[in-house]
């Protein structure tokens, strides 16, 4: 297969599992970091790539809760927004669904008005200087229990802010079974809001099911234990739900043992709709070219093969009909014009 990173650096894409606070860049971290002196997180670019090294799941949510404590005030998010827009741009992302946690920025003490203010300029900013547009999932963290779970959904329902589109459920899966969020799931989606829980990562096939049943989701955030049960995979092909695949992250947070044992291409012999993600991309040394990279080796892909999985994530976003339509054609345009420069 010939060298494909070429190409998947120019290729318009989206992205639709990809975090607030976990796509702080080390140099962004170390800034934060030297503002708030009492932090355990380094203050040197450097030191906070190795700090990003995880011996398990757990380990890793520790972490990022630490980088979590770092974002204080609103000109800390309005900054971590913008910066996180600037680096896609480079990507080339032209649509990303970011996955917001306010509960960890309102309970350290931003107010939210302050805290909804600051994602919204960074949003407008982000699409007429970079050409990003970014849209936002406002996911509660599971470990914090049913109080988050009621803060978030009264902070998206309450103060929705323009740019709002989803819900969603993250952090850890271990003892934190998702039916008992169904009553914040459901005035979510009364209020108009797509369901995009985590599921089956770190879990078995049976959370992905407690995710489809009890909160209704209509896609599933990263779904590898998903090729444990066919009846699942079925399902999940026969009604188009997309699973959200972030192949670094699971090897970094020990979901999957080793990047060859990764289930992606048993979802897709299995015809399930499959999107490429980063999860969190500095975290895990990766960005989203690396991951379609990944993919495409994984999954014995050329060219038209990446683009064709890039799709995949416009069909699965939550993009206007128009927009879907747009971004689709210029990723048609752009591989055709590839493919049919001189000497290919």
């Amino acid at each position: 297969m010939n060298d494909l990173h070429p190409f998947i650096a120019g290729l318009p894409k989206a992205e639709l599992h990809v975090h607030h606070v976990g796509s702080a860049s080390p140099r962004i971290v170390a800034e934060l970091a030297a503002h708030h002196p009492d932090s355990k997180v380094p203050t040197d670019p450097e030191a906070v790539s190795d700090f990003f090294t995880f011996t398990d799941f757990g380990h890793f949510i520790d972490v990022y809760l630490s980088v979590v404590d770092l974002v204080r005030t609103p000109e800390d998010v309005r900054l971590l927004t913008f910066e996180i827009a600037r680096d896609m741009a480079r990507q080339n992302i032209r649509y990303a669904e970011l996955t917001v946690t306010p509960f960890s920025s309102t309970r350290r003490g931003i107010p939210e008005q302050g805290f909804m203010e600051a994602i919204e300029d960074a949003r407008r900013a982000a699409e007429a200087e970079l050409g990003v547009v970014l849209r936002w999932c406002f996911d509660i963290p599971g470990e914090a229990g049913l109080e988050a779970a009621e803060e978030t959904t009264r902070l998206a329902v309450d103060l929705r802010p323009e740019g709002l589109v989803s819900f969603g459920l993250g952090g850890p899966e271990v003892g934190v079974d998702r039916p008992q969020f169904k009553p914040y799931f459901d005035r979510a989606i009364a209020e108009g809001l797509h369901s995009v829980p985590h599921a089956g990562e770190t879990t078995g096939p049976q959370t992905v099911w407690d995710a489809l049943t009890a909160l209704r989701a209509e896609r599933i955030g990263h779904g590898t234990s998903s090729t444990q049960d066919p009846k699942l995979l079925a399902h999940l092909a026969e009604h188009r739900i997309a699973l959200e695949v972030c192949p670094t992250s699971n090897i970094a947070t020990r979901a999957v043992a080793d990047i060859e044992r990764h289930p992606m291409r048993e979802m897709v012999e299995a015809g399930v709709l499959v999107t490429v993600n980063s999860d969190d991309p500095p975290m895990f040394g990766t960005d989203l070219n690396n991951e379609y990279g990944v993919a495409a080796r994984l999954l014995g892909l050329d060219e038209r093969g990446v683009a064709d999985l890039a799709k995949n994530a416009v069909e699965a976003s939550f993009l206007d009909p128009a927009g879907k339509r747009k971004l689709a054609a210029e990723i048609d345009t752009y591989t055709t014009n590839w493919l049919q420069a001189p000497g290919r």
